[in-house]
């Protein structure tokens, strides 16, 4: 019996061995630029820009018109200990927090309701976006006129002392209003994406709970609850970014009174515009984007991972 001899395998040719050829970038359509050019151009001349002055304005006593002298960091030192500002922050972040939770909570289990098999769903969903379509201001001013003559009214017909009297007025109670009407007109937004959400989670998984005995307390708790984690988060961020920056309704309901028990950060700084402080308010508007942007950075990094889970 012969070996079989070994055959050489054949020579390996340096066009083999070549790396492969590199492929340039590809270079974009000019219609691209056509589209961002002028964007960008606007956005930094009507926004960039004036920010950017409106900051160095705040090292000055500019007050929107004439000279100026440069202060350096006196308004922003008198900004932290000025009790007008630090009440508006404080009313502002106080604000926030109680309306988002109010209206999310409100929301989703409004979302939950209407997701049930119940008669005339659709229109129900259809009435309770309505408030998402009116203008914040017009429907500041109906509440107005209900807080004011409706309210003290009934309470007067049905010896209800506490509402008597306009709510408006009051120190202590003002800012109900404007926490009412707030999460009144963004509950319909924060109801449409739960109802996405919940049209998204398979019914499987409500039969198998069901099933293995579940309560609907108990398949709100580990199926709903779970699987609407990215909706949540999505409806708080932007709650969050909504109230911050509430002014609108503030001028229809309360002006900010009675004094400045409800003035907003963003209402300070609109009245100091036109109030001959000009740097000043500048200096405040200048610390508020910080706070805001870190507001948003920690909500980021709470939320990051978070995904919407479909």
């Amino acid at each position: 019996m012969t070996t079989p001899t070994p055959v050489a395998p054949p020579p390996v040719s340096s066009a083999a061995v070549r790396p492969p050829r590199q492929v340039g970038r590809r270079r974009l359509d000019p219609v691209y630029y056509v589209f961002l050019v002028p964007a960008l151009l606007a956005f930094t001349v009507f926004v960039v820009g004036p920010a950017l002055i409106g900051i160095f304005y705040s090292f000055t006593d500019y007050v929107g018109y004439g000279q100026w002298q440069f202060l350096g960091l006196r308004n922003y030192t008198t900004l932290f200990t000025d009790p007008r500002i630090i009440a508006s922050y404080g009313f502002t972040l106080g604000f926030a927090v109680v309306t988002v939770v109010l209206a999310q909570a409100i929301a989703l289990a409004l979302a939950v309701a209407l997701s049930r098999r119940i008669r005339f769903a659709t229109a129900l969903r259809s009435i309770f976006v309505i408030p998402l379509v009116i203008s914040g201001i017009v429907v500041a001013y109906v509440f107005n006129y209900l807080f004011s003559n409706s309210l003290p009214a009934i309470a007067s017909a049905v010896g209800f002392g506490p509402l008597e009297s306009s709510i408006l007025g009051d120190p202590n109670l003002a800012w109900l209003s404007i926490v009412i009407v707030s999460a009144w007109q963004t509950i319909p937004g924060a109801l449409l994406v739960y109802t996405a959400g919940l049209t998204s989670i398979p019914s499987d998984l409500y039969e198998a709970g069901s099933l293995d005995g579940a309560t609907g307390l108990q398949q709100f708790r580990l199926i709903t609850l779970p699987l609407l984690t990215g909706f949540i988060v999505i409806n708080t961020v932007l709650g969050v970014k909504g109230y911050l920056g509430v002014y609108d309704v503030i001028v229809g309901l309360t002006g900010g009174g009675p004094g400045t028990a409800t003035s907003s950060v963003a209402m300070t700084i609109f009245s100091g515009f036109t109030g001959g402080d000009y740097a000043y308010q500048m200096a405040n508007a200048t610390i508020f984007f910080i706070v805001t942007v870190v507001i948003s950075v920690i909500q980021l990094g709470v939320t990051r991972g978070r995904t919407v889970r479909l």
